[in-house]
């Protein structure tokens, strides 16, 4: 871009000397009575020059051998006449200078050459014939002009040498760069690949004993390799945005999971932190949509990990929204915070690679710097576009638009039909330390309030209260941990008298024993609101969380050259209660398939001797011979942008990351063997 930009600046500042140039020969034709028949096809040839320039129809090479061209024309024409004998040293100094900025020694050259052939013709014209005497004094003048001529060459040709010469120290050094950031990224991609298997033996040994007994040594271990695992997943988010090798993975999804993880993320990130979390889910957002899922949940992560990083006090404020588009609609995100803020300078640099607000050694916040470039490389991949603001020690918006494809367009959030009623929010508006958070408890409850078509009303005192009661028919109100405990008895009166009271407390707050308070664990968002408006309806998407994953008499083979993987895949399976196998090698494996039938294989990809793909499909041309069907699962530290596309194209029927998330883990599961999703308990406690 700023090389584009200096080279407009100076086809602009070569073609406004040669339309001076121009101007000028057209006026000394007519005053010394040259040849008018030129002045037409000059211009007709500057004409073409300028509209051949603003057009872009030709390469920056090509433009400036237009422009030598036609200077070189031009002075020619003024040079061959006899009235233009030392006005042409003025024309080919003036030359010599602009056409040196072109940086092509070639022109210099012709340049000279022109000149010494004009002044030739001059001397020719001039001082062959009788009538003009020659003396010491033209001919030292000649000598003077053709001596300047040639300074002027040699100070231009040696300043083009010059410039020719920074470029290519320049270019160079710019090579040399991108191959030590493409050496560089090579070596974290590879290096965050090599460090999955060793973490997700890290991760399953510590969950293993954490299942057996509590200690809080293997806690500390166990969060310790979570947090790596994060990272060296981040790491490798970061490679492939700027190799330019992120691959989008499309899967329908529910809008609630994006909330859900949210939700999740909070309680894991905020549990010794006073910070309020405000989720304003607008209820109008289609329920189920098309698009990256996995990449969204990474985005809200970042986003909330960042926000609650550099939050200290107040809260965090997350809107889910969309508009209708021809295509689908844009999802809109937007996360706002009470935190440090960022400068005009941070927010110019998030983009363009690693920041943190704080790069000293001291720093009081955790992270490796890469947050919000992962994000903005995920929203420009979906197409979509992000947008900062913020100012320093005034916390920060981001807002992100996203197109998705719309699969079903109904309300992600509703209330049952008939409902009637109107509903109170009694908030104490001087609690808040921050006049913000208060806005953001405001906006989110009107958002609800308005998207499920129901009448909202609020009160700060008791008084209110009892003023609205009496005017409204309010069925349902909502209050806040410290607003109950500060005023308990009333509360539990308004229960007495038939209103249903729900309060939004923390996760671990337990009410008095008989109390008919509806007890909402932090944050407040609209799924436990809408819940109890429907006299607790629940959902499907809430009801398919709460199933439970039972694999109880499931056979599996786990296929793994690591023997501490297979340690750490049959710990886990054994969990839920699965009967397991394992094979260190791909011959290993098949000797075994062919004794025995299993329900899932779990199948490494990369194995000395015979890999995890070579395995599965000798593995699907036994099982064709002997009518078996076994489910293949695909369990490797291989997680880059587009393996599970590649895997399931290869044919494997899923696809698990090292190290493995519970989560996903049984996402997976539930997907393959849709027959094993039961209401009873799977794992053991």
């Amino acid at each position: 871009m700023e090389n584009r930009q200096t080279t407009s600046g100076l086809e602009a500042f070569v073609l406004t000397v040669i339309s001076v140039g121009y101007l000028g020969l057209g006026l000394e034709t007519i005053l010394l009575g040259w040849e008018g028949w030129m002045i037409p096809v000059v211009f007709i040839a500057l004409v073409a020059l300028l509209v051949i320039s603003f057009t872009h129809r030709m390469t920056e090479n090509q433009m400036k051998v237009l422009f030598f061209l036609y200077a070189l024309m031009a002075s020619f024409y003024h040079a061959v006449h006899r009235t233009s004998q030392f006005d042409v040293v003025v024309v080919t100094a003036i030359m010599l200078t602009v056409m040196s900025l072109l940086d092509r020694l070639y022109m210099l050259n012709i340049i000279l050459i022109e000149f010494v052939a004009v002044m030739m013709n001059q001397v020719l014209m001039n001082y062959t014939d009788e009538v003009t005497s020659v003396d010491a004094l033209l001919i030292s003048r000649i000598i003077l002009h053709t001596g300047a001529v040639v300074c002027i060459y040699v100070f231009c040709r040696l300043t083009v040498r010059n410039r020719i010469a920074q470029q290519e120290i320049k270019l160079r050094g710019e090579i040399e760069a991108k191959e030590t950031n493409e050496d560089m990224e090579d070596f974290l991609s590879n290096i965050s690949h090599e460090l999955r298997t060793p973490v997700n033996v890290v991760n399953g040994m510590s969950r293993l004993f954490m299942n057996k007994e509590e200690s809080e040594e293997v806690d500390a271990i166990y969060a310790a390799g979570l947090r790596l695992s994060d990272q060296i997943e981040s790491i490798q988010d970061y490679t492939e945005i700027k190799r330019g090798e992120l691959i989008l993975e499309e899967e329908k999804y529910m809008t609630m999971s994006l909330i859900h993880d949210v939700v999740t993320n909070y309680h894991q990130s905020t549990e010794k932190r006073d910070i309020e979390l405000i989720v304003d889910l607008d209820p109008n957002v289609p329920n189920m949509m098309k698009g990256d899922i996995k990449k969204l949940h990474k985005v809200f992560k970042h986003l909330l990990s960042n926000a609650i990083k550099f939050t200290h006090t107040g809260g965090i404020y997350i809107k889910l929204t969309s508009k209708t588009k021809d295509y689908g609609v844009n999802l809109i995100i937007e996360v706002a915070d009470t935190g440090v803020g960022m400068t005009r300078k941070d927010i110019a640099q998030v983009s363009k690679g690693m920041y943190q607000a704080n790069k000293k050694r001291n720093r009081s916040t955790g992270g490796i710097g890469i947050g919000l470039p992962i994000v903005y490389g995920f929203v420009h991949k979906m197409k979509g576009f992000v947008k900062i603001e913020s100012k320093r020690g005034m916390g920060t918006t981001v807002k992100l638009s996203i197109p998705q494809v719309v699969i079903d367009p109904a309300k992600c959030l509703s209330v049952k039909e008939g409902f009637s009623g109107d509903i109170m929010f009694y908030n104490d508006p001087s609690k808040y330390k921050l006049p913000m958070v208060r806005e953001f408890y405001k906006r989110m409850a009107v958002n609800i309030a308005t998207g499920l078509g129901v009448r909202l009303f609020s009160a700060s005192s008791n008084e209110d209260t009892e003023r609205l009661l009496q005017k409204l028919n309010v069925t349902h109100i909502f209050t806040g941990q410290d607003e109950y405990e500060s005023n308990r008895e009333y509360f539990e009166d308004l229960c007495k008298r038939g209103y249903q009271v729900a309060m939004s407390a923390v996760p671990d707050f337990s009410l008095e024993q008989g109390s008919q308070i509806k007890v909402m664990p932090k944050p407040l968002y609209g799924i436990p609101v809408v819940q109890i408006l429907n006299n607790g309806y629940v959902f499907e998407e809430t009801e398919d969380k709460m199933d439970k994953l039972s694999l109880v008499g499931r056979t599996a083979l786990i296929v793994d050259d690591e023997p501490m993987n297979l340690v750490v895949a049959s710990g886990l399976l054994r969990e839920y209660k699965m009967y397991t196998d394992t094979a260190e090698s791909g011959a290993e494996a098949l000797l075994k398939y062919e004794k025995e039938d299993y329900d899932v294989i779990y199948m490494d990809h990369m194995m000395p001797e015979m890999d995890g793909v070579e395995c599965m499909k000798r593995i699907r041309e036994m099982a064709d011979r002997m009518r078996r069907s076994p489910v293949i699962i695909a369990l490797t530290a291989n997680a880059l942008s587009g393996a599970r596309e590649m895997f399931m194209k290869e044919g494997f029927d899923g696809f698990i990351a090292k190290p493995i998330d519970i989560a996903e883990f049984e996402r997976v599961m539930k997907h393959v063997l849709p027959s094993i999703v039961t209401n009873e308990e799977g794992r053991d406690a």
